[in-house]
């Protein structure tokens, strides 16, 4: 669901195997043995194909990728990149029939919530005996790197990943006597300063939500997340979310609606809903990533100065997402070794491809959002945030809070088949806010069963 747009982000011993396609599911990829091959010279030329490459119609990111190939292929004359452009990078239709069919690239594009199944059914190669030479990885959070781990095998790397906070609107806080610069950091005070937004008059809004297309339950989630609480159980075969912290989660979204009149009247609100209310300026908060605020100001009229993103209330944990490179299993050792080397200069070095915060001020894109954050508090995060302060374009000051605590925050991704239980899970969100009279546990216990017969199914 990344933003509903919404959405991370070799060599020690050479090894002349590959991981061959067509492993049993649950399997790891076997390895093909290239018996009786002399081992190609270090310089030997070497062609890859990449996947994602920006489309035409975004001409300045486009340019800037392209840039970086030549770059690139100047410092490493052997290696000759073949960038594919496709958009979007995955149509859901046809990339699982792309991978069965062994189509995709040599480096192909896949959101965080692929990667364990395209492990475990082999249509990626292991890359562990090669990631030695990316110089970035041992900086890496450990929550990122580790989902394109399976054990201690690694097979892929992250592009970019988000997670979610509490977008809010600074001015409307400001009319409302509330501090703009001191966000709420409870649920508590989340129901505060929404009742003073509501009261602001006819059509404002203190707090919005969705409960319809999937995206109640994903926004159901985030917030369970951020309360300590689990969707499935660890091994995936169970619901879990019929708890006392998935019971919070609705008891307060109720009494917001029911009893604070904070909400407004006006439910079952999709993505574009609340977007669109944002933009109005009559909504004062939201659960959302900060790219919400990059939608809302290119897509809305909203204007970057009047938002900020804070981190959810008491969270120790947050729904996170994003993107990333894997390698098809076909790949020889010298395409994947020269595909590590591309994806740590465009992807993973501050300063330089998609951390080049210089060139995208120069080319007039918003610079100063905390839209990744591949490496927490290690040297490279820091350096990170440094260079995204000292070229800003957008206010950062507006986001610290958010930065500041997803410092504390843990990673979490999206349940196994997440869409279809976020369906069934809209049915409680859109009970409890259109039905005053909506009985929190029954509706809890009858997702319950429904999410377990799709797990059931899925095993």
């Amino acid at each position: 669901m990344k933003t509903r747009n919404l959405s991370i982000l070799l060599a020690a011993g050479i090894t002349l195997s590959v991981a061959a396609c067509g492993s049993d599911a649950g399997d790891t990829p076997k390895a093909a043995s290239s018996q009786g091959s002399a081992a190609p010279a270090a310089d030997a030329p070497v062609t890859i194909t990449v996947g994602c490459q920006p489309p035409k119609s975004n001409p300045k990111e486009r340019s800037q990728w392209d840039a970086d190939v030549a770059a690139f292929q100047k410092l490493h004359p052997n290696i000759t990149i073949e960038s594919k452009d496709a958009f979007p990078c995955i149509v859901p239709e046809t990339f699982q029939a792309k991978l069965a069919g062994g189509e995709m690239e040599d480096l192909f594009y896949v959101y965080y919530t692929d990667v364990q199944k395209i492990i475990a059914n082999g249509q990626a190669a292991d890359i562990s005996p090669y990631v030695d030479t990316v110089t970035t990885l041992k900086d890496m959070r450990p929550d990122v790197l580790g989902v394109f781990k399976s054990g201690e095998k690694i097979y892929g790397i992250p592009r970019t990943n988000y997670s979610t906070g509490l977008v809010y609107n600074r001015k409307l806080f400001t009319q409302a006597g509330l501090n703009p610069d001191n966000p709420p950091k409870t649920w508590a005070e989340v129901q505060e300063a929404a009742k003073k937004i509501a009261a602001l008059g006819t059509g404002y809004v203190g707090y919005g939500e969705y409960s319809a297309g999937n995206t109640g339950g994903w926004h159901f989630t985030s917030s369970l997340y951020g309360r300590g609480g689990e969707v499935v159980t660890a091994d995936g075969k169970q619901a879990a979310f019929n708890s006392p912290e998935g019971k919070a989660v609705l008891e307060n979204l109720k009494q917001m609606r029911w009893t604070d009149n904070s909400m407004g009247t006006k439910q079952l609100l999709r993505w574009e809903d609340l977007m669109r209310m944002m933009g109005s300026g009559k909504l004062g908060m939201m659960i959302g990533a900060p790219d919400v605020v990059k939608a809302v100001n290119n897509d809305f009229k909203g204007k970057f100065d009047d938002y900020g993103v804070t981190s959810l209330p008491e969270a120790t944990s947050s729904l996170s997402g994003g993107d990333g490179y894997m390698f098809n299993p076909k790949a020889t050792p010298e395409q994947i070794k020269a595909g590590l080397q591309w994806l740590e200069y465009r992807f993973l070095t501050p300063g330089q491809g998609q951390f080049n915060y210089e060139r995208a001020k120069a080319d007039g894109l918003p610079v100063g959002l905390p839209e990744t954050d591949l490496y927490g508090s290690a040297a490279p995060g820091t350096k990170i945030n440094e260079q995204r302060r000292q070229f800003a374009t957008v206010p950062v000051d507006h986001f610290q809070p958010y930065v500041d605590g997803a410092a504390n925050v843990q990673f979490k991704l999206e349940p196994p088949k997440a869409q279809e239980i976020y369906a069934v899970l809209d049915t409680a969100m859109s009970a409890v806010l259109t039905r005053q009279d909506a009985n929190i546990d029954q509706l809890l216990s009858d997702a319950e069963k429904k999410v377990n017969n799709i797990l059931a199914k899925s095993s």
